[in-house]
């Protein structure tokens, strides 16, 4: 995991002083490509890493931070967690590294440290799946900025209804979902979740945010997943399909996709799952012939609605003699 490497980079530049990316790359089993890449992230990040020209030359950690971690600054210690923190959810490891190196800041440092290190998540699976470089939005920096800082934001957002609001929010963290970002906040009507690309405008304020005590933005966005996964799962429908069909309706449906047996016939018993009939039935459409849906009624109903609407639109049209079978 690259939080793992990022770490695992620092640490030996710390022992050694001087590395190369290839001496990286042997140390680590991977590419010198992918060691030199880490490399520069660090020095992107602010951290002071710097490459030494010339015969000899290789990357370096400069000031303090070369013999004691301590000697990092509170906006470098922030750069590094900020890189590292997102994956460690993920990793022991990199958890483990995120500990020792919270014990090697000065006590001044170590709360934005924590702070920056829980300011992100990152969810590759999408919507509906059970679970690839993720895109950074302009905002997200200065989101970011202001969960680390604590300072409210003021938004001016467009829900997904098109109604545009201003908002004066507590930011407490932000998420990465499959290449679609959120940012999890407090309101006055409790905690509630963004997406950066229906805000319009956003201002860092000066006034403190309130953060729970103890506010673990992985553990919030894994309550927030659940419940909305729950509310897209709200019905389910037993479908007869034949075998060949099973893995085109797991991809379709993710998570809310069992099988469920078969028949005597030979065709797959599975249960998909929707926010409602209408989604379900919509879905289903399509198939025509090649499913059956058993049950709930309410979307055979709405299966048979459909049929009827579509009958009653191209029923008359007749099939081109050359598109016949």
């Amino acid at each position: 995991m690259r939080a793992d490497r990022l770490v695992a980079t620092l640490l030996l530049m710390q022992a050694r002083g001087r590395v190369t990316a290839a001496e990286i790359a042997g140390e680590l089993e991977v590419s010198v490509a992918t060691a030199r890449r880490d490399l520069e992230a660090l020095s992107a990040a602010g951290i002071p890493v710097y490459p030494q020209p010339g015969r000899g030359g290789g990357w370096s950690l400069l000031g303090g931070a070369r013999t004691d971690l301590s000697g990092l600054s509170a906006g470098e210690a922030q750069a590094l967690f900020l890189l590292v923190g997102p994956a460690a959810a993920a990793s022991e490891e990199a958890k483990s590294a995120l500990r020792k190196l919270v014990r090697a800041l000065p006590q001044t440092f170590r709360a934005d440290a924590e702070a920056a290190a829980r300011a992100t998540v990152l969810d590759p699976a999408r919507w509906g799946e059970a679970g690839r470089e993720r895109r950074r939005p302009p905002r997200a920096e200065l989101l970011q900025g202001a969960v680390i800082r604590s300072r409210k934001v003021a938004l001016t957002y467009v829900n997904a209804a098109g109604v545009r609001s201003e908002r004066l929010v507590d930011p407490w963290g932000l998420v990465d979902k499959d290449d679609t970002w959120y940012l999890i906040a407090g309101t006055g009507d409790g905690r509630r979740t963004f997406r950066l690309d229906r805000i319009v405008d956003a201002e860092v304020t000066d006034r403190p945010a309130v953060r729970p005590d103890g506010f673990d933005a992985a553990a919030a966005w894994e309550q927030i997943v659940g419940e909305l996964e729950e509310r897209r799962s709200a019905t389910w429908a037993t479908v007869l399909v034949a075998h060949r069909h099973v893995p085109i309706l797991r991809d379709l449906f993710g998570r809310h996709f069992h099988t469920d047996g078969q028949t005597e016939d030979g065709r797959a018993r599975i249960r998909v799952a929707a926010p409602g009939p209408v989604y379900l039935a919509t879905n289903l459409a399509g198939w025509g012939a090649d499913l059956e849906v058993l049950e709930p009624p309410e979307v055979r109903a709405e299966l048979a609605r459909i049929g009827a609407e579509l009958l009653a639109r191209y029923g008359a049209a007749r099939v081109p003699a050359d598109r016949r079978d």
